[in-house]
């Protein structure tokens, strides 16, 4: 790069300076004089031979207007014609400087026009050349300059090489290139084989990552987009993302997920987001299993405190001698909870529902609360498009909810009445509780709750997307201090 930045200085300052010789030439009184005569050859040869020693240029030609040399280095050639010449832009009075292959290699050329005296009319044309100096020898005259200059970039570039590298050794944290690379790989294959979708994105929500899942069940296959191009049409597109411990349902391409976001912080800036999507389909196969789980639990733990005061009514009735009461008492309770069983079993077709409703009265007994299962109940199937998990939801819910409610109030009633098979579902959940302030609809946002503890005011926000995901309606009618009524219906009987 040096050796042709120098060799073109070379070439401008020979163009110059050819030109200028070719001017002063051309003004040469002998010269505009006898360019074109005869003999003109006899008077200019010598002329030009002279200047071209002089100023030590390669050789100095001078054409009449028909070709013709008038003067040249080897004088074989004077007066013979060159027919390029004739072409010449020169010709046309105007001069210019050119490079030209020749002989002895590369050449500046300067070509002026000859005027007459009066500078009326030309009468030739004089071209004054100059070899560019081949580059070993412009290698030999500048080495030393060429030496220092080659010293002085490789020592810069050496210093800058050594700040470089410590400044990118602190941005990635003193990690040589292959550990970073294996950090990202280790990564990319654990986020890729994990049970559920994870997107990242940057500060803006243009999306850095997806894994399979997340592709899976967005629909969206570019390694391009932001959560605006993904999700469009739903919640997450149009809030913004906020910190959520707690999933929220999404609906999108006609299936219900469950959505956790977190913002994500790095040197308390935001960096950007983590949405993490679980499919409802697979979340409700865990939860029946749990839920199965919870509910024998629940039943065990009312069960066996229920027990222990039965246990100790008899063992009191038996000190004092009252055999007769103690049978009785025994006789009632296996009575009774035959009862509530015969009952389930009769209108409940569904022994996960069985067991909740179950292990719900166990729990609403050891509260104080009467939990009734209405007489025209009954559910011989599920609804299609609801799934086990789905009722267990709904249901779980709306009792959880309405024992809650009922748990300051003196009168602790909850009634239950459930309807449905194949073709329809009707379910309405009673209790005497303390009732809803204002309009009894805010129950259903996400994220609403009397109650002060985390991860309350989600199950009612659920029970709304399901219900509307299979094309069903949920209401409410609430009076403050006498109780609430909440009602989902699906199917044939809307």
């Amino acid at each position: 790069m040096m050796i042709h930045n120098i060799g073109g200085a070379f070439e401008k300052e020979f163009g110059l300076r050819a030109i200028a010789i070719a001017r002063t030439v051309a003004q040469m009184h002998d010269v505009q004089n006898t360019v074109g005569t005869k003999q003109g050859f006899k008077t200019i040869q010598p002329i030009a031979e002279r200047i071209r020693l002089a100023t030590d240029v390669d050789y100095i030609v001078i054409y009449d207007m028909n070709g013709v040399r008038y003067s040249h280095p080897s004088e074989s050639k004077i007066g013979t014609v060159s027919a390029d010449m004739l072409k010449n832009v020169a010709s046309s009075q105007h001069e210019y400087i050119s490079k030209a292959l020749g002989v002895q290699g590369f050449s500046i050329r300067a070509f002026v026009p000859i005027m007459n005296s009066d500078a009326t009319k030309q009468v030739g044309i004089i071209n004054v050349g100059i070899l560019s100096p081949k580059w070993y020898i412009l290698v030999g005259s500048y080495k030393l300059d060429i030496f220092l200059s080659l010293l002085w970039g490789v020592g810069i570039g050496l210093i800058g090489s050594i700040l470089i590298a410590r400044h990118i050794k602190r941005q990635t944290l003193n990690l040589e290139p292959y550990q970073i690379a294996r950090i990202v790989h280790e990564r990319s294959a654990i986020m890729q084989a994990m049970d559920v979708g994870i997107l990242a994105t940057d500060e803006i929500g243009n999306i850095t990552f997806i894994n399979r899942l997340a592709r899976q069940y967005t629909h969206y296959f570019s390694n391009n987009g932001t959560l605006k191009n993904i999700f469009k049409n739903t919640w997450l597109a149009e809030e913004k993302i906020v910190n959520n411990d707690n999933y929220r349902p999404l609906l999108m391409h006609d299936q219900m997920y469950l959505v956790r976001t977190f913002p994500i912080r790095i040197n308390d800036k935001n960096a950007g987001y983590l949405i993490m999507i679980t499919n409802r389909q697979e979340a409700h196969i865990l939860a029946e299993q749990l839920t199965g789980v919870k509910a024998l639990v629940d039943t065990l733990r009312a069960q066996h405190h229920e027990s222990l005061n039965r246990l100790h009514s008899i063992a009191g009735l038996i000190q004092l001698n009252r055999n007769e009461d103690a049978l009785s008492l025994i006789i009632d309770e296996i009575t009774d909870e035959e009862t509530i069983v015969q009952n389930l079993r009769d209108k409940i077709h569904d022994y996960s529902i069985q067991g909740l409703l179950l292990g719900k009265h166990s729990r609403a007994k050891e509260l104080g609360i009467d939990l009734t299962l209405d007489d025209d109940s009954y559910l011989l199937d599920f609804m299609t498009g609801f799934s086990t998990g789905d009722m267990i939801t709904i249901i779980g819910n709306l009792i959880d909810n309405a024992m809650e409610a009922c748990l300051t109030k003196e009168t602790r009633d909850v009634n239950i009445l459930v309807q449905g098979d194949q073709h329809f579902l009707f379910i309405e959940v009673q209790d005497s509780g303390i009732g809803i302030e204002g309009n009894p609809n805010k129950i259903f946002d996400y994220g609403y709750s009397t109650k002060k503890q985390d991860g309350h005011g989600i199950g009612l926000a659920l029970i709304k997307k399901i219900v509307e995901f299979n094309k069903g309606k949920i209401s409410v009618t609430s009076e403050v201090n006498i109780g609430t009524t909440i009602t989902v219906q699906a199917g044939e009987e809307i």
